[in-house]
């Protein structure tokens, strides 16, 4: 099977979760083409199936996301398609912090159109070791709030690696089934 994975991120996380994603698609004996939305990613016409992934920040979706989904609403919402949403609300304890997400790619696939078979949402990470101080303190602040870590000196990973594994294989499996 032929799968487009395109992917939007700020910090990294997104990209290491395409990656990923990547990596076990291929595993499975796929052919996989990755693509940075800031590097002008092909057209979903050719593939099978197509994963778009992004993350959230400050309530918000890429906007070469939103672009490219728009600009392929037509054969996205004829081909079976995920979107993974990353963000560090997944992560917390707080159960508004979920529900506010999942409203953020609700009202974000409502304005695009887009109909997607599966909406993943996935915890991101934490940088620490990339941000400048004032945005350390400003997410310490956060996840000293919602129940991360604060340790300030390294990075903290919050995604669910089997499950991401689980989610892409049970979906293209379930794809196979029913050609």
């Amino acid at each position: 099977m032929k799968v487009l994975i395109v992917y939007g991120t700020v910090e990294g996380q997104t990209r290491k979760i395409a990656r990923f994603m990547e990596n076990v698609l291929q595993e499975d004996g796929h052919q996989v083409i990755i693509a940075n939305a800031v590097e002008e990613p092909p057209e979903p016409d050719d593939f099978d199936a197509v994963f778009v992934g992004s993350s959230v920040h400050i309530q918000k979706y890429n906007t070469l996301i939103r672009d490219y989904v728009q600009e392929n609403i037509d054969t996205l919402n004829g081909k079976p398609s995920v979107f993974f949403s990353v963000s560090m609300a997944m992560a917390s304890s707080i159960e508004e912090e979920h529900n506010e997400v999942e409203q953020i790619a609700k009202d974000f696939l409502k304005k695009t159109q887009w109909n997607p078979k599966k909406v993943w949402h996935m915890a991101g990470a934490l940088k620490y070791t990339q941000y400048n101080y004032f945005k350390k303190l400003i997410m310490r602040s956060i996840a000293k709030k919602e129940g991360g870590s604060v340790d300030t000196s390294q990075d903290h990973e919050y995604t669910d690696w089997p499950k991401v594994k689980e989610q892409v294989l049970s979906f293209i499996n379930n794809i196979k089934e029913h050609k």
